[in-house]
């Protein structure tokens, strides 16, 4: 799914539509579970109890219902709560991490004060939603725990001072899996969530990964970034243009997304680098580039290789090609130079996403092996 159809409402409709009719099961953001073991805890550290589950309402009013996986009580001093994240059928490399939260009675009138506790990352650079020092606990989960610790202090008698320290149990490890050591966001995860639902396959926190690179990069000054289809395309990117590790956008699939943003948010150069086959789904004019949604168009590939110069002959093996990658293979050794042909064509369909954003364009094709094949 690309950013543009996950604005649309239609589009929203009919996936929502297909996860009922596949039985795909959503799941509950870190936020989510971090506002239910808030929940949880201040109740305990007021009544002496822990509710079990804890019921909590999200922002559009849905009202799930959390267990409790752990619990720990120091009467008059602190109380922790822990629920398991379900991330329902989504890949999510957070599914099934213990999320907790620890909640002290603060000084009066300090209102909520948020600590990052061991798996929880710290923001140390310009351009996030939370300033650099800060937890990384994003906005939406911090105004909703905020919310739920005013229900249960007016519900229990309690203040609403207290500081919430939140966890995840092998958080620093399973950041390194994630964007959050290139944003800056140092020693574990982030608290993330606007809805408090997870929907599988949504692809929506890789695409606002993309946003808050675009964000880090631009706070940092950088005047070039480059959004690349994977870890090969990365080095080569950097071995070409020498640039920094926060120039370099995880752009995966997702080209649509990475234009739309810089369209609003325009960095003065943008290098565009993947392997053949991708981007020449982008020079096609697709601007998700997964294998399930947009596929290798043949066609257009023998008839970039005709504008370029090739024999009928050649022009039907392309179109026969088993990959793209054996047309561009077919191309070179006949002097054929489909490779650029696609890398301007690719220039071309990002320029226009852009649409008169002043931002310069280069692009960079590559094979399996990381040699150049094509650029524009």
């Amino acid at each position: 799914m690309t950013g543009e159809r996950s604005g649309n409402a239609d589009a929203k409709g009919g996936r929502e539509a297909q996860l009922k009719s596949s039985g795909l099961r959503h799941g509950w953001t870190t936020g989510a579970c971090a506002t239910a073991a808030t929940t949880a805890a201040y109740t305990a550290l007021l009544t002496g109890e822990f509710p079990d589950p804890v019921t909590i309402t999200l922002p559009k009013g849905q009202r799930p219902a959390f267990a409790l996986a752990a619990e720990l009580l120091t009467p008059g001093q602190s109380a922790m709560a822990g629920v398991v994240k379900d991330a329902g059928d989504d890949p999510d490399v957070t599914h099934g991490a213990l999320i907790r939260s620890t909640v002290r009675h603060g000084a009066p009138g300090s209102g909520v004060v948020f600590a990052a506790g061991p798996g929880v990352g710290t923001v140390t650079k310009a351009g996030l939603p939370i300033p650099p020092g800060e937890p990384a606990i994003n906005p939406v989960p911090r105004q909703l725990m905020r919310d739920h610790v005013a229900e249960v202090a007016a519900r229990c008698g309690g203040s609403g001072d207290v500081v919430v320290e939140i966890s995840v149990d092998h958080g620093e490890e399973i950041a390194r899996s994630t964007w959050n050591p290139r944003l800056g966001i140092l020693g574990g995860l982030s608290i993330l969530g606007t809805t408090g639902i997870v929907v599988p396959y949504s692809c929506s926190a890789w695409i606002d990964s993309i946003r808050r690179g675009v964000d880090v990069a631009r706070a940092a000054g950088r005047t070039h970034v480059a959004g690349c289809t994977g870890s090969t395309s990365e080095k080569v990117a950097v071995a070409v243009h020498g640039l920094p590790e926060d120039a370099l956008l995880d752009m995966g699939d997702f080209a649509g997304a990475v234009l739309k943003y810089l369209k609003r948010h325009p960095v003065p150069r943008l290098t565009i680098a993947g392997g053949f086959a991708k981007l020449s789904k982008l020079a096609a004019g697709h601007l998700d580039l997964h294998s399930g949604r947009s596929q290798v168009d043949k066609s257009f590939l023998a008839d970039l290789a005709r504008q370029g110069g090739a024999d009928p002959a050649l022009v039907e093996a392309v179109a026969g090609a088993n990959t793209g990658l054996e047309a561009v293979q077919l191309c070179a050794a006949a002097g054929v130079p489909l490779g650029d042909l696609v890398a301007a064509r690719a220039r071309r369909t990002a320029l226009d996403v852009l649409a008169g954003a002043p931002i310069e364009v280069d692009v960079i094709c590559i094979d399996r092996a990381g040699t150049i094949v094509g650029t524009a």
